[in-house]
């Protein structure tokens, strides 16, 4: 008895209630009589008689006590019998009519075995005649439902159970064969790379012949976590495939991630891939039909700003379960079930907005919530996605093959077909493509609030993008490859796959759902080791690259000072010179080799007794103007006359200045009161605003931890579970001082949530910038928290312009209806852009952002704080989630972001990019080890439009490879030029596509489309 009273985790979806509501919402009742209920259901199914012609079904399904054993009729208004029938024991019975062109009223009549029961109307629709598309994966978690090594050796079992499942069905009728889609390559890479010739050649083979199909994600990425080089680089996979296997890479899936970033299109067209099949996750965490979700047809055309295309089929939560509509509808369990909940399924495609209501695991809002106006499927042929068994990481089944034999023995229509994922695709291309809804821009990912909850390794990660194109591009200046950087970025791009730990990460078990511990390990291992190859990478670079260049002859040594980022500008670098290169008691001036004029500095010795497991010397920190990008500068160390100076102390007023700005922060509020900006003459902070500028914000929530999947049953339209929200205040002085490189002040407070919180800002003499710090130390807590930084802008109105990866995003750039909009994932920089005046941040470390307000976690994410359209909220961490991703952090974690602004009309785009490279693309300075006196300064490769950026380069076989991304919102002609260009080829990123480009004055002449990404690829011996 008392087993009654346990009841299914707020985690384990219930297929008995989502199904029965199928059977209610499909059907209608016809007859209450006699303590019978009768309802019947007109289906889209449909079989052929004797006579070649069709008859369609009304299934009939009585409950109550004497349900099994009716005889029930269908008769015209003549009274002439059209079809008859018995229900059987379960008091369900399939009639056959003749099939309809247009509504056919009938009379129903039930009788049992003393007579008349009862009679009612009931009206036979005509019905579709659809092509389903059964396509069997397995969705990769690497990790969740096990250890992530323990997964990912499951997949590859999957793949050999998959080939022999293939080998036994390829005598079965064509429809009915076995067939696979690898939905995330990176199991099919490790199986070819580890498996026997002779079944590697049989796998190529049935891949060949369309009985198994590998897609073109090696993992399913939080595409908007990825940098734009770490996306481009996990699609080299698809020609690796095509080359050294002769497997066909045609389409992508993007499974449980609901979103995905613009830059998805061009990437993998670059790779030669046009279909995508998207399956979102709602988890109780997204609501899309409140964006415009209930306008986005199924399938439609994806556009990005460079005009290229991705034909996307989607399905999500209320079409069944996100990936598991054939799991839904019986095609794992049993012919019978399927039989009976299919054509349900198609025919609520067909008449009604979503198959599934509220209810549905992952979907909890009010009926009154969805959207009405959405259209039901417009066309005959639907994807639908089936795993093997009920669950992630699940192996492949017979059981839908079987099924489709059955089926297409049995009836006529809907037909199935086992079949690849590209197999719709080709079908949907060749007979409605010109149907389709076209829509452009970002379709943002509801599920990226979850990055937040691994701020540290997240942070580290964001860091490692941004190195890996510096230390590659000085590898290929210095004539060499940057070995091992593919490998990095595929750790970060582990990093990024959407999979951050088990079903329950709270718990520490060594296996299965609850080995959060050793999940979390191994995730935030292959995040801090990406940014460790990062540093190994650039260090090794740098070396090289001083290899070739040589001191002064009449210096005690001399740097290289190289700018990465794509323009000239003035910023800080930082240098270390070593003790047994100049000991550190020999007074040192700092010399531009352009001018020969001091360039002034900041010393910072290292002492050996503090620090003798460290490199011995001074660290160096000086402002180098007007470094050409792309270029360097020669900084030659001379002896001085006297020591570096000490810094000046400026007071506990808590105001420093350089010559573009002054800051003043107050002490006791705990924020800067003002950034005013002096060639403009204009203040940038709004003091009216609810939250300081830069100010530390901690919000608790009252929801419990530790019950699975507990956040996505919330349903909040206040701010009911706002528990708690504090801010820091009372900030005391730790440093405020000018150096030679600057000004910089040094503040720190404690508050809820942290044990401390140290604020630096920095104002360096000579650079457009503002640079702010953020380092602070927390303990570990599972109470639901978040921490944000307020950034409120004296300016106009909302940010005109954001940047995502592989595009820009704005408040009035088009993007894709049902995308996430009360946070914005982004990559760097978003701008402001008024009459007067633009004004930009940048963020180094933390990605989330919200425009306006404070957002409650909880769907349908409504504001706390009433809308400032030019405030910036940072989202810096949260552990708002209660699966998959961690449920606390902890430890010291820095988050750094760069403020500027520009009089005279500066584009939104160009001030964004050029803020964030004073955190993406940072100044390396290098002692010059060559023979050959280094040149004073110069550009080693440049390109003539304010809107394109060099974001690395790059060498393959020999040849320079120069990686171009236009900021434009139209097309551009670019001159890139470098010394001893003579010839260059042009492609898409990845190889294909390649053309020979115009060289003109020792310019290559470059096209790229708006937003696009090209690599220019330089022949001959540059």
């Amino acid at each position: 008895m008392t087993s009654r009273l346990l009841q299914a985790s707020l985690g384990s979806p219930d297929y008995d209630g989502i199904r029965d509501a199928l059977r209610q919402d499909s059907s209608v009742e016809v007859l209450a009589v006699r303590g019978l209920a009768v309802r019947a259901a007109v289906l889209p199914l449909f079989k052929r008689d004797g006579d070649g012609g069709l008859r369609q079904v009304v299934r009939i399904d009585v409950t109550g006590e004497a349900a099994g054993g009716l005889d029930l009729a269908l008769e015209d208004e003549d009274g002439s019998g059209v079809a008859t029938g018995w229900t059987d024991d379960q008091g369900s019975a399939t009639l056959l009519v003749p099939e309809v062109a247009e509504t056919r009223r009938l009379t129903l009549r039930v009788r049992d075995v003393a007579g008349l029961v009862g009679a009612a109307p009931l009206d036979v629709t005509p019905q579709r005649k659809w092509n389903v598309f059964v396509v069997h994966h397995s969705h990769l978690d690497i990790g969740y439902t096990d250890t992530q090594g323990t997964v990912l050796r499951h997949h590859l079992d999957y793949l050999d159970a998959a080939l022999r499942l293939a080998q036994e069905t390829a005598d079965w009728p064509d429809d009915a064969r076995f067939r696979w889609s690898v939905e995330s390559s990176l199991p099919a890479l490790r199986w070819l790379a580890t498996r026997p010739e002779d079944m590697v050649a049989e796998f190529s083979e049935r891949s060949r012949a369309g009985q198994i199909e590998v897609t073109a994600f090696p993992m399913q990425l939080h595409t908007e976590a990825c940098s734009v080089e770490e996306l481009y680089r996990q699609l080299r996979f698809v020609e690796r495939l095509r080359s050294s296997y002769g497997i066909d890479v045609r389409s992508a899936m993007h499974t449980d991630i609901p979103g995905a970033v613009v830059g998805v299109v061009d990437a993998l067209n670059a790779a030669g891939v046009r279909y995508l099949a998207a399956a979102h996750n709602w988890a109780g965490r997204s609501v899309p039909y409140i964006t415009g979700g209930d306008k986005l047809g199924r399938p439609f055309r994806w556009r990005a700003p460079s005009g290229r295309e991705l034909l996307v089929w989607f399905t999500d939560t209320p079409h069944g379960m996100a990936y598991m509509e054939g799991n839904t509808v019986g095609l794992v369990d049993g012919y019978d079930l399927a039989e009976d909940l299919l054509p349900r399924y198609l025919g609520s495609l067909a008449d009604r907005p979503y198959p599934y209501g509220p209810g549905t695991f992952g979907w909890y809002a009010a009926p009154g919530q969805v959207g009405a106006a959405k259209a039901p499927d417009a066309l005959d042929a639907v994807h639908l996605r089936v795993q093997g068994a009920h669950a992630d990481n699940a192996g492949p089944s017979i059981m839908p093959a079987e099924i489709a034999r059955r089926w297409n023995e049995t009836w006529a229509y809907p037909r199935l077909r086992m079949a690849t994922n590209a197999d719709f695709f080709e079908h949907v291309e060749e007979h409605h493509l010109d149907q389709l809804q076209v829509h452009e821009g970002d379709w943002t990912d509801w599920w990226a609030d979850g990055l937040g909850s691994g701020a540290r390794p997240l942070g580290y990660v964001r860091r490692a993008q941004n190195v890996l194109r510096t230390a590659e591009t000085l590898h290929s200046l210095a004539g060499a490859t940057a070995e091992g950087v593919d490998e990095a970025y595929d750790k970060a791009a582990l990093f990024d796959e959407h999979t951050w730990g088990a079903a329950n990460p709270w718990e520490d078990a060594e296996e299965g759902n609850d080995s959060g511990g050793l999940q979390w390990t191994r995730k935030s291992a292959v995040g801090y080791q990406s940014y460790d190859d990062a540093l190994d990478l650039l260090q090794a670079g740098a070396r090289r690259f001083g290899a070739t260049q040589g001191p002064a002859r009449d210096a005690l040594t001399s740097f290289v000072v190289v700018n990465p980022g794509t323009f000239a500008r003035t910023d800080v670098a930082r240098a270390f010179l070593p003790r047994d290169v100049v000991a550190v008691d020999v007074p040192i001036t700092i010399v531009d080799a352009r001018t020969g004029e001091p360039v002034p500095h900041r010393e910072e010795e290292v002492d050996p007794d503090e620090w003798p497991t460290r490199p011995i010397g001074r660290h160096l920190e000086a402002v180098v103007p007007d470094v050409p990008g792309l270029g360097h500068v020669r900084l030659d160390v001379v002896r001085g006359e006297a020591p570096a100076p000490e810094p000046i102390d400026l007071g506990r007023d808590g105001v420093i200045e350089n010559e573009y700005y002054r800051v003043t922060y107050d002490l006791a509020e705990g924020y800067l009161s003002s950034v005013f900006d002096k060639v403009a003459g204009r203040e940038l902070v709004n003091a009216d605003a609810a939250a300081g500028f830069g100010q530390y914000i901690y919000d608790r929530y009252a929801t419990a931890p530790h019950f699975n999947h507990l956040s996505g049953h919330m349903l909040v339209h206040d701010k009911t579970l706002l528990g708690d929200r504090a801010i820091g205040r009372n900030a005391g002085v730790v440093r405020c001082e000018r150096t030679p490189a600057g000004e910089r002040l040094v503040v720190e407070l404690t508050g809820k949530g942290i044990d401390w919180l140290r604020t630096t800002i920095d104002l360096y003499a000579g650079v457009p910038r503002l640079d702010l710090r953020f380092q602070l130390g927390k303990q570990p807590t599972a109470a639901k928290e978040a921490v944000f930084f307020s950034f409120p802008f004296a300016v106009g109105g909302p940010p005109s312009v954001w940047e995502l990866t592989g595009g820009v995003g704005g408040t009035h750039v088009p993007s894709v209806p049902g995308s996430a909009e009360h946070m914005r994932p982004i990559r760097h920089w978003t701008a402001f852009e008024d009459a007067d005046l633009t004004v930009a941040w940048a963020t180094l470390e933390a990605p989330l952002v919200q425009f306006g307000s404070i957002h409650m976690p909880y769907a349908p994410f409504p504001p706390t704080l009433d809308v400032e359209p030019s405030t910036v909220y940072s989202w810096a961490l949260n552990n708002i989630w209660d699966t998959n991703f961690p449920s606390q952090q902890s430890g010291e974690t820095t988050f750094r972001y760069a403020v500027a602004s520009a009089t005279g009309g500066v584009p939104g785009r160009r001030l964004g990019a050029a803020t964030a490279a004073g955190l993406t693309d940072t100044f390396v300075a290098t002692l010059a080890t060559g023979e050959d006196e280094a040149a004073a300064t110069g550009a080693f490769v440049s390109v003539d439009d304010p809107d394109v950026l060099i974001t690395s380069i790059g060498r393959v076989d020999g040849d320079l490879v120069v990686r171009l991304q236009s900021l434009a919102d139209g097309p551009v002609e670019a001159g890139l030029r470098l010394p001893g260009l003579r010839r260059a080829l042009v492609d898409s990123g990845l190889g294909r596509d390649v053309e020979e480009v115009p060289v003109r004055d020792g310019a290559a002449v470059v096209r790229l489309p708006a937003c696009g990404i090209v690599a220019v690829t330089v022949k001959g011996n540059v």
